[in-house]
């Protein structure tokens, strides 16, 4: 066991640390899901490698056909269905096709904003912070958590929470999301902007009348 002053990384970092298209799939899925940086999207795909790690070694354990093997299959099947990420009935072919988003969609905060509990994402974040969100009538403050099947139906607002009252100006109205994933908030529109923009084109335009003319 080693000293738990000097604890292991729980992700691990890219290999390098300029690739375009690895920066642009991360930013994507930073507005996607929410996530406050990129931290939480290495966490996501270590632990998905974990999985796929898993189910290769297995793959080729099962082939001398390792009682032990068997076992631990059973179990990763169990683990990755308990999550919701796959049926009871999968296969190690599943696992290996299972992708980030498999893992981002289990999340705590993903599942209040599809559950309608927040009315966006940054809101779903802050309400676990802040202790306003409770799985199974125990409060959860990290927005990170992966909630299992069982879990999903005991997602409320914290008992002791001010968004219990209906009345509560924050609240928003409680209407379920589809269980595709989230899409980011939309930017509202700058109505000055949009003014601007059209006196601009006005002015255009009356200008080339003025050329016509002439």
């Amino acid at each position: 066991m080693g000293d738990p002053k000097f604890s292991r990384s729980k992700y691990e970092t890219p290999s390098h640390p300029w690739q375009a298209a690895r920066i642009k799939e991360e930013n994507e899925l930073l507005k996607k899901y929410g996530l406050k940086n990129k931290t939480e999207v290495w966490k996501a795909q270590s632990y998905m490698r974990s999985l796929r790690r898993q189910a290769r070694e297995l793959q080729a354990r099962l082939r001398t056909k390792d009682p032990q093997a068997e076992k631990e299959y059973r179990n990763l099947i169990k683990r990755v269905s308990n999550l919701a990420m796959l049926p009871e009935n999968a296969v190690l072919d599943d696992v290996l096709a299972l992708n980030i988003e498999s893992v981002l969609g289990r999340r705590l905060q993903t599942l209040v904003y599809q559950k309608g509990l927040a009315g966006t994402l940054s809101q779903a974040r802050q309400m676990i912070v802040h202790g306003h969100i409770g799985v199974g009538g125990h409060k959860v403050r990290i927005p990170g958590y992966l909630v299992t099947s069982a879990e999903s139906e005991t997602i409320s607002y914290g008992e002791a929470s001010p968004f219990t009252s209906e009345l509560h100006p924050m609240r928003p109205k409680l209407e379920p999301r589809p269980e595709s994933a989230p899409e980011a908030p939309k930017a509202a529109v700058d109505l000055e902007k949009q003014k601007l923009l059209a006196k601009v084109e006005e002015l255009a335009k009356k200008g080339e009348q003025i050329e016509h003319g002439g």
